[in-house]
């Protein structure tokens, strides 16, 4: 942006002052603001008072500055604390994103006519990280950028530049989100996808207590952090993220079973066609002597080998410290998702057990400080005669426990599982 200079021995325009007057206003002229200086390769790294050597973003927030996608303030700082806003992180992410796009966009939005970030809002569009019908009453540049945003931008980002992100997508459009607000409330489902993919790809992650806080903000230093992984995620493909091809699973199938573990699926009996997880989900099915009907949703492998060396995402949701139940390492631990529908009141955990004559199906009780934290409805643990926990005629939605073999030829001496419901059939085993 150019600024207009008094020529020699003459003085400022009544004109001139004004120009310089609204870029001041508009942030082009102040040191911690956003405006490109269009030299990346040069950027010094300033050494910030308030980002000590010990402060978490250091590395990050150093490697944005040097590379001109920051800068600080004229004081000294970064302001590591400060939020975001909308303007400020579509600029970040159109200088940071590869390659061309295949139409620039100009005047996107007219309340940014005269704008410092109108030019790179502008092609953070052409990029694909935003929509302008998402935004149909004005962008309105300075309001905080919300993580729900964040996590759309960034996954339409990838979308746009990689038709395998695109599909992923589209794979995680009905998946299991592992995140508190899926089952507790709060996470859109027009949201599952993007949300699959920042935290799939490790662009963004959830807070300690489980939820990812679609409404909350983000910090300068959090986008420092966010920035450099969008570096790395960019040049990568989707199918290289377990925890995203877990999820795309999901999504599509019910189970992350070849996806967290090296089993596979059979054939139908006499034909070609795979017994995949997916032939047996959402299809009811009578209990043994009558005593109800079950669904089977969804079955969910956790990767644990103790209950601090939880290797997936998924069980993480599942396995922390209090897991009541013991991990043992020829096994994984698998969490099955099922409705039960009693048709009397005869029906408890123990006649629960038996009814369907299958570990898959009839699974065990657990708990954990994550049932709570992630809002999972789990068969819990009571006493198995007089629990109360199922009544007639009254659905009920939980998690089961069950195991599956790590190692082929394992302590249950069973190479894999077969789940028959009716005509249609689950059939899965570790190859020899």
């Amino acid at each position: 942006m150019k600024i207009p200079q008094p020529q020699k021995n003459q003085k400022w325009s009544v004109n001139d002052l004004k120009k310089v007057t609204q870029l001041i206003l508009s942030g082009a002229l102040v040191f911690g603001m956003f405006p490109f200086t269009g030299n990346t390769s040069q950027a010094a790294v300033a050494s910030f008072k308030d980002v000590p050597t010990s402060h978490w973003a250091k590395a990050s927030i150093d490697a944005a500055v040097a590379k001109g996608y920051f800068k600080g303030y004229s004081d000294g700082t970064f302001k590591p604390g400060a939020t975001v806003t909308r303007a400020e992180f579509a600029a970040l992410l159109a200088r940071v994103a590869k390659g061309t796009p295949e139409m620039e966009k100009n005047n996107v939005f007219k309340d940014l006519t005269g704008h410092w970030s109108e030019a790179e809002v502008n092609r953070a569009v052409s990029f694909g990280f935003l929509k302008s019908s998402d935004y149909p009453n004005g962008f309105k540049p300075g309001t905080a950028l919300t993580r729900e945003e964040m996590a759309k931008w960034l996954s339409s980002g990838l979308a746009a530049q990689h038709e395998d992100y695109k599909q992923a997508l589209k794979d995680t459009e009905n998946t299991l989100v592992p995140v508190a607000e899926y089952y507790k409330g709060g996470l859109k489902k027009a949201l599952y996808p993007y949300v699959s993919v920042v935290l799939g790809t490790g662009l963004m992650g959830g807070y300690p207590d489980g939820t990812f806080g679609p409404g909350k903000t983000t910090t300068r230093a959090e986008a420092a952090v966010i920035l450099s992984r969008y570096e790395q995620v960019q040049e990568s493909k989707a199918d290289s993220y377990r925890d995203l091809n877990e999820m795309r699973e999901v999504g599509l199938t019910g189970t992350n079973l070849t996806s967290a573990t090296p089993y596979v699926y059979g054939k139908m009996y006499g034909t070609d066609i795979v017994a995949s997880f997916d032939r047996i989900t959402e299809k009811p099915f009578k209990l043994r002597n009558n005593l109800g009907t079950m669904t089977i949703h969804r079955m969910i492998v956790a990767d644990a080998y103790s209950k601090t060396n939880v290797k997936n995402l998924y069980g993480k949701m599942f396995i922390d410290k209090a897991y009541t139940s013991p991990v043992r390492e020829n096994y994984y631990d698998v969490f099955v998702e099922a409705t039960v529908t009693p048709n009397g009141d005869n029906l408890n955990t123990l006649a629960f057990l038996n009814s369907t004559g299958n570990s898959l199906t009839s699974g065990y009780s657990f708990s954990s400080g994550t049932v709570e934290s992630y809002g999972i409805k789990n068969l819990p643990e009571k006493e198995y005669v007089k629990d109360g926990v199922f009544k007639k005629g009254v659905t009920k939605r939980f998690w089961m426990l069950a195991r599956i073999n790590r190692i082929s030829g394992g302590p249950s001496g069973s190479n894999g599982g077969t789940i028959v419901i009716g005509k249609d059939v689950a059939s899965f085993h570790l190859p020899n």
